[in-house]
Order: structure tokens, then C-alpha cells, then sequence
């Protein structure tokens, strides 16, 4: 299928795409996607440095005609967010995306697709191969780790780059022009708890949450889809309450930046409520399913029979648990006041483990208003922490405030709507976290703006990314290169 996929139009961006997707590069592991970047710009005889976190710069000169513009930077992230469905063989670490077209569609078998940041990454590469593209004096910035942790950024040093205008290529609706987004803050809630042995009374039943849609924890957490974790603890709420399920293990959710989509538990409960257990989940299961009926039709909770575990959680800490999942926010706490349908802040519980002694909680807290998403974090921290957990803050990253009065975001207005035939783009903040507001801080003098083609289900398995749309933006992308002003 690849044959196929470098056949589409424009070549030189989906060629580009093509070759990146044969690299592994999970977060935190870019070791490989770093040296693939070094490589490319070497071979092309550009100068291509890594810094001391793995960020990786080529620099290229400006085209015959362009010496006069001002230098810009062109940014996206080398890695992606690796998510599969439960029943896909596949391993991240070893493996390239296996692609493949449905329609109008590039989209990956049974896995992310990696368009984000991806399609941003290849666009660059392909200005930077290209002889034909004009363009003024560039800079390629590839950073790393944007996905968890955003330390590519934060690690950037002030002084590296000399361009005035960063064009920020990680946007995913092509009618939009980014001008601000969220910041965000990671809240870990932790505790250890005794384990006791499972009496002889109790008879062992697995749990499973599935077929949710996961997605963006920012961009899609104004939807309404469902969390498996939130999901799954109303199910042991109400088995505890009504026929004293006892946990002994949860894991549920994996990254903190996608919404959950999957959750499996192991619990006991008494031998003598049996049939008013399985009854009452049976009944329970067709509510919840029901009420996501819309959001989410391929919704599964199934209850199993199994081996009754040996351990159980102490029975204080489970009441404390569930009700704490219970009362902690997830989805949308406020919207803006100021800009229009904008999330203003926002929580995802994307994280349960509860094994062998251990509980632990992840949660990514977003806002575009910094008090906001401190005032948050402290509401799920004092949520856990009356159930006896340690809370910590962790991976805090600013926002980007927008400007509305940018010299870019005026150069590319009448430029989308001459090639849009008068349509107006939707100028606007996201709330998803993009690296804008962490490069400003060493860089405050930089004019920044964010786009990108239109990329579906980012951050779950249903990733899939528009040709249309990409040959649109590809389209954008060269004219306004060629209308930089002059310095």
C-alpha cells in the first residue's frame, strides 16, 4: 500500500510522509527519528545541527529572489501518540505504520497514523528537498517529545534560531489559522493500600470496558464520548454498593493526552448475590449503553466469570477510590468567556492502575487561562487527597495567548480566502496544547501562527488524515511562503 500512498497528491508531501512513517518514533524513545532527520539534512547538504535535547535544526538558504524577506521557522514534532485497537498485533518500538486508503482517506491498520505531527514534519522535509519551492531564509525546527511532556520545547534554548516568523504546522481543521492555545499540567494521585485475602465466599468476575472511541484529550473533550475509566467506576460504584464487590485490580486508560478507551477490572463478590449481580449488571450495562448510543454504538461492558483472585483491596481504600473517580471531574469545567465555542479548561482521568498494593491516577488538566487550570488542579487534588492519596503537579506548560494583531495571521487571511474562493477561515485558539507558548518564552519576539490539513480521530486508532484536504493546505503552505514580507 505504500506504492499507493506515495502516488497521491501532492507526491512530495505524502513521499515524505511515507519515509517518516517507515521510522519508529514513540515519545521519549526518538533515538531513531532523531538520526533519520540528521541524516536527511546532511545528504542534502544543509547545515543540521542537534541541540542538547534531541531537538533537531536544518537550516536552508533562501531561494534566488527571496534574499530580501525576513527568515522564518517552520515547526512541527518528530513523535507521535501510539495507540492500537485491543485486537492488533503491532509493536511501536519495531515497527512502521502500515497504511492504507479508504476513500478520501489516508488513515493506518488497526493503529494512530502519526499525521500528527507527521504531515507537518513531511511538509517541511519536502520544502527543504525541494529546488523548485521558493522560499525566504529557513529554519526547520523538529522537536521532540511534544506528545508527553513537551520537553523539546522547554529544553529549545534562546539565541538558536534567527527567524522572525514561526509557522507552527500542527493544526488538524484546514479551515482553521491558529492564533492561541492551551496550557496544561499533569495531577498524579498516588497511595499504597493493605491487600487481604480474598474470603472463601466470594467467586471471581472480570470487568471489561471497550469499543469506545478514545480521541484528542483537548481537541475532542467537548464531545461527549466516553471515558472507560469514569465508565468503569460507575460499575464498580454500583456492584460495591449493592452487593459489596470487593476490587482486586483496575487498569484502565493509557496516555494522558488521549480519552480512554478501554478499561478492565478483576473483582470478587459474594457467592449468595450471584444472579442479583449478574442481573443487575446486565441492566446497568444496557443503561450506560443506551445512553451513549449516539457517541458512542460500539460501546461494550462485559461481566465474566473467572478464577477468584487471591487478593482483594482493604475495603476503606476501595470506598475512598470510588467515590473519589466518582466526584473528579472529567470533560469540560469552563468555556470562554471571551472567544466563542473555545473549551477554556478542561480535565481528562485518562489513567487507573490499582495493583499489588498500589493505586495510581493520571489526569491532564488543560487551560488557555493559567489561574483557571491551577483553580482545577487544586479542586481534583483536593478530591483525592481527602481519600488519603499524594497528588503531584508535574510536566506544567504555559499557553499561547492569542494575538489577533499578528503581521503573519494578516498575510494569510486574504491569502486562504483568494484560494478559497472568498471563504473566510476560522481564525481562532485550540485547547489542545500546542509548543507555541513555550517557544515564545524564549523567543517572545517572534510572530507565531499554527495550521495544518484536516486530521480525524487523532490520538486513538480511528487516526485518519484527508487528501483533499492535504493537497488544499499543501496549496496554502507554498503561497505563503512565496508572500513572507520583507524585513
Amino acid at each position: 500500500m505504500s506504492a499507493e500512498i506515495r502516488a497521491l497528491e501532492p507526491k512530495a508531501l505524502w513521499n515524505k510522509f511515507a519515509d517518516l512513517n517507515a521510522v519508529p518514533r514513540p515519545s521519549k524513545k526518538e533515538e531513531r527519528i532523531i538520526q533519520f532527520m540528521k541524516n536527511f539534512g546532511n545528504n542534502l547538504g544543509l547545515e543540521t545541527v542537534e541541540d542538547e535535547v534531541g531537538n533537531v535544526i536544518i537550516s536552508k538558504p533562501a531561494t534566488k529572489g527571496m534574499e530580501d524577506r525576513k527568515p522564518i521557522v517552520m515547526q512541527s514534532h518528530l513523535d507521535m501518540v501510539h495507540q492500537k485497537n485491543n485486537d492488533t498485533i503491532f509493536d511501536f518500538d519495531v515497527q512502521g505504520i502500515e497504511m492504507i486508503i479508504e476513500g478520501d482517506w489516508v488513515k493506518a491498520k488497526g493503529t494512530t497514523l502519526g499525521a500528527d505531527n507527521g504531515l507537518g514534519v513531511a511538509t517541511i522535509m519536502a520544502i527543504l528537498e525541494s529546488d523548485t519551492i521558493a522560499h525566504p531564509a529557513l529554519e526547520a525546527l523538529f522537536t521532540i517529545d511534544e506528545e508527553t511532556g513537551m520537553t523539546g520545547a522547554k529544553g529549545l534554548k534562546g539565541g538558536l534560531l534567527k527567524g522572525k516568523i514561526l509557522l507552527n504546522l500542527d493544526t488538524e481543521e484546514d479551515d482553521e489559522i491558529g492564533v492561541g492555545c492551551a496550557g496544561g499540567i499533569d495531577v498524579t494521585a498516588t497511595r499504597e493500600y493493605k491487600e487481604e485475602e480474598t474470603p472463601e465466599f466470594k467467586v471471581g468476575y472480570s470487568i471489561s470496558v471497550k469499543g469506545l472511541q478514545g480521541g484528542h484529550s483537548g481537541m475532542q473533550i467537548h464531545e461527549g464520548l466516553g471515558n472507560a475509566n469514569k465508565i468503569m467506576n460507575r460499575v464498580l460504584f454500583d456492584g460495591f454498593e449493592n452487593f459489596g464487590l470487593r476490587i482486586s485490580e483496575i487498569d484502565g486508560g493509557s496516555l494522558r493526552n488521549a480519552i480512554p478507551r478501554e478499561s478492565n477490572a478483576t473483582v470478587a463478590v459474594d457467592t449468595v448475590h450471584e444472579a442479583a449481580f449478574n442481573f443487575e449488571m446486565t441492566q446497568l450495562s444496557e443503561t450506560i449503553k443506551k445512553e451513549f448510543k449516539t457517541m458512542e454504538p460500539d460501546l461494550e461492558i462485559i461481566v465474566s466469570k473467572i478464577v477468584t483472585p487471591e487478593k482483594i483491596m482493604d475495603l476503606g481504600v476501595q470506598e475512598g477510590l470510588t467515590r473519589a473517580i466518582y466526584a473528579a471531574l472529567n470533560g469540560v469545567y469552563r468555556m470562554s468567556a471571551d472567544i466563542p465555542e473555545l473549551v477554556e479548561t478542561s480535565n481528562n482521568i485518562a489513567r487507573v492502575i490499582v495493583k499489588d498494593g498500589h493505586i495510581k491516577i493520571g489526569c491532564l488538566t488543560r487551560s488557555s487561562v493559567e489561574s483557571s487550570k491551577l483553580d482545577l488542579a487544586n479542586t481534583l487534588r483536593a478530591t483525592f487527597e481527602l481519600t488519603g492519596c499524594e497528588v503531584e503537579f508535574t510536566g506544567d506548560y504555559p499557553g499561547w495567548a492569542p494575538n489577533m494583531d499578528s503581521n503573519i495571521l494578516k498575510i494569510m487571511v486574504p491569502i486562504y480566502e483568494r484560494l478559497n474562493n472568498g471563504g473566510k477561515p476560522h481564525v481562532a485558539a485550540c485547547h489542545a496544547g500546542l509548543e507555541c507558548g513555550i517557544l515564545g518564552q524564549n523567543y517572545p519576539e517572534m510572530d507565531m501562527i499554527s495550521f495544518g490539513p484536516n486530521i480525524k480521530g487523532a490520538h486513538s486508532p480511528d487516526e485518519r488524515a484527508q487528501i483533499s484536504s492535504a493537497q488544499k493546505y499543501w496549496k496554502f503552505v507554498l503561497e505563503i511562503l512565496e508572500n513572507i514580507p520583507k524585513t
